[in-house]
């Protein structure tokens, strides 16, 4: 360990205790199709090895990504390490069947019993439902006889301590987070420097103490990059109108010396409803970096600039082509 623990937080009422950053592995199941480039085994070992080495305590993975890869090396590097370190909170996601797209409670159940086995878990600190938009029927999906109703009955069987709702979506989540008793939530892309699609979310979450996970703070990396060097917003090629919302930070940020990825970081950190920031990371360079993102001094000048912008609240994802995941 190099450096000193990051704090931790209430993981809602879970009784979990989580670093406010938890490390996102998508993107190290080899995703070129997604995110324009390819991940290595030793790659994605070294990087894994990196987050658990760090002072960070909370690292997420769904079954799906990379067509199981993500969990797959994540598992590999855990045998390796006899295990999960002391303290560290795993979370993963069940997931429909990539090839027909059912969704129903075996589906749930099988889904579950391959993670728990690649893995090399005897049960999950917290398991969300997974991107219930691409199931074969929503109904299937979220249905009390299908896979959301097994997510909760996993729960009593003691096989998750916690459980979650992750998708895109925010019309498709706000009713179930409603109706449905869940400890967490995590949505992507849709509460960043440029957007606010999910606030409505986010304020329903803090009313009923779920915790709240803001994963891709970045909007799939261009707030991290700059609009220069990569030219794509939620996953897409973008145009200029795209990206004129990203210029307008930019230029705030280059007035301040504020590095982007630090402001976007930060942005998601500053709101005391986000309980943890998911931020995914493909090289161990990228952790340390994150991390000195995190601690940057940023003046209080600058947040007051760019509240002053406008932002987006339509979902930006909306119009984004769905590659194999």
């Amino acid at each position: 360990m190099t450096q000193a623990l990051m704090p931790r937080v209430p993981l809602g009422r879970t009784g979990l205790m989580v670093s406010p950053i938890c490390f996102g592995t998508s993107g190290l199941g080899d995703m070129p199709a997604t995110f324009g480039y390819s991940v290595s085994v030793v790659r994605a070992t070294a990087t894994v090895n990196a987050i658990l080495d760090g002072p960070t305590n909370f690292i997420d993975t769904a079954r799906i990504y990379g067509e199981g890869r993500s969990e797959e090396r994540l598992g590999a590097v855990l045998r390796e390490r006899g295990g999960l370190p002391v303290g560290f909170v795993l979370s993963t996601k069940i997931d429909r069947d990539p090839a027909t797209g059912v969704f129903d409670a075996a589906q749930a159940r099988r889904s579950l019993e391959t993670s728990l086995r690649i893995l090399g878990r005897e049960r999950f600190d917290l398991l969300y439902l997974h991107d219930i938009e691409h199931a074969r029927t929503l109904a299937e999906a979220t249905s009390r006889d299908g896979a959301l109703g097994e997510l909760f009955r996993i729960k009593e069987e003691g096989l998750a301590k916690a459980v979650g709702l992750a998708a895109g979506k925010v019309e498709l989540m706000i009713p179930l987070l409603g109706d449905w008793d869940f400890d967490a939530v995590m949505t992507h892309n849709r509460f960043t420097l440029v957007n606010r699609n999910a606030e409505p979310l986010l304020a329903l979450a803090a009313a009923k103490g779920i915790a709240v996970m803001n994963a891709a703070p970045y909007a799939s990396g261009v707030l991290a990059k700059g609009s220069v060097a990569y030219p794509h917003y939620a996953y897409q090629e973008a145009d200029d109108a795209a990206l004129a919302p990203i210029r307008r930070v930019e230029a705030v940020a280059a007035r301040y010396s504020v590095p982007l990825g630090a402001a976007a970081l930060q942005f998601s950190l500053r709101d005391k409803r986000v309980t943890s920031t998911v931020c995914g990371v493909t090289k161990p360079e990228r952790v340390k970096e994150t991390l000195d993102w995190a601690r940057l001094p940023i003046p209080e000048a600058f947040w007051q600039e760019v509240a002053s912008l406008p932002f987006a609240a339509d979902d930006p994802e909306a119009t984004r082509a769905h590659e194999k995941t």
